[in-house]
């Protein structure tokens, strides 16, 4: 009985000890990754790209929803792209274009003519801004 009980606190000891309530003085040890152009685009993007697109073009809440759902699939459909061909591979930058060119077709329709117009002469501004919010 006496060992179970034993076993019993020291368990409940560790794990305590590893618990990160425990431990709120020490800071998270702090991991950068560096991306490289053949990096997986990070999901988070699509997001931070279609929340500057809905400030910067005013986009209603349907259109921003439309425009998360759409870059979303451009990330996805370009790292899948990515993982497939040989990083710089002509079969990879053609396929690279080909969903670019799906994707603003696909926005062109959602934004109309005049924010699309907006987009497209923002587009440098709006990436600078996404790209701060990644940091």
């Amino acid at each position: 009985m006496r060992f179970s009980r034993f076993i019993t606190l020291l368990t409940f000891s560790l794990a305590m000890a590893s618990c990160s309530i425990f431990h709120r003085d020490k800071p998270a040890p702090v991991v950068e990754t560096v991306r490289t152009p053949d990096s997986p685009t990070p999901p988070t993007a699509a997001r931070d790209l279609a929340d500057v697109m809905a400030t910067d073009l005013q986009l209603t809440p349907e259109q921003t929803g439309r425009v998360r759902s759409i870059l979303s699939n451009t990330v996805t459909q370009a790292n899948a792209a990515k993982e497939k061909f040989p990083p710089k591979s002509p079969q990879l930058l053609a396929e690279q274009k080909r969903i670019n060119a799906a994707s603003q077709r696909e926005l062109q329709q959602t934004l109309g003519p005049v924010k699309f117009k907006q987009f497209i002469a923002n587009q440098r501004k709006m990436a600078a801004e996404m790209q701060q919010r990644q940091k």
